[in-house]
């Protein structure tokens, strides 16, 4: 059980730090876009990790945190799109030296088809 304990702690410290350079990363890019891919990446493994670490402290909870853990690989990178998507939509700009718009096309084609 000791092994466990260490696993866990392991696990906890690591999304810990996945948690803190997801924050680091909001901080300090430049545009939404940015922080939302930032944000999301870093935030779910930051999570999952952490989950996974209180599953092994707690094995009682392992079921459960293994669904919460799967909850998350599905809501938040689908949230996070769905936030992008909006944003653009409004008409948030890039970064400035930002050069390529890959969207746009795409964008510019659909609102045609939807008038």
């Amino acid at each position: 059980m000791e092994i466990l304990k260490y696993i866990g702690s392991f696990f906890v410290l690591l999304g810990s730090v996945f948690l803190f350079l997801g924050a680091l990363g909001i901080y300090r890019m430049p545009d939404v876009y940015n922080r939302l891919q930032a944000g999301t990446k870093s935030s779910t493994l930051g999570a999952m990790s952490m989950l996974l670490g209180i599953g092994f402290l707690q094995p009682d909870w392992m079921v459960k945190m293994i669904v919460i853990i799967i909850f998350i690989a599905v809501s938040n990178p689908l949230s996070s799109h769905a936030l992008a998507r909006g944003a653009y939509r409004a008409g948030l700009s890039l970064f400035q030296k930002e050069k390529i718009d890959a969207y746009e096309k795409d964008y510019k084609s659909m609102e045609d088809k939807e008038l």
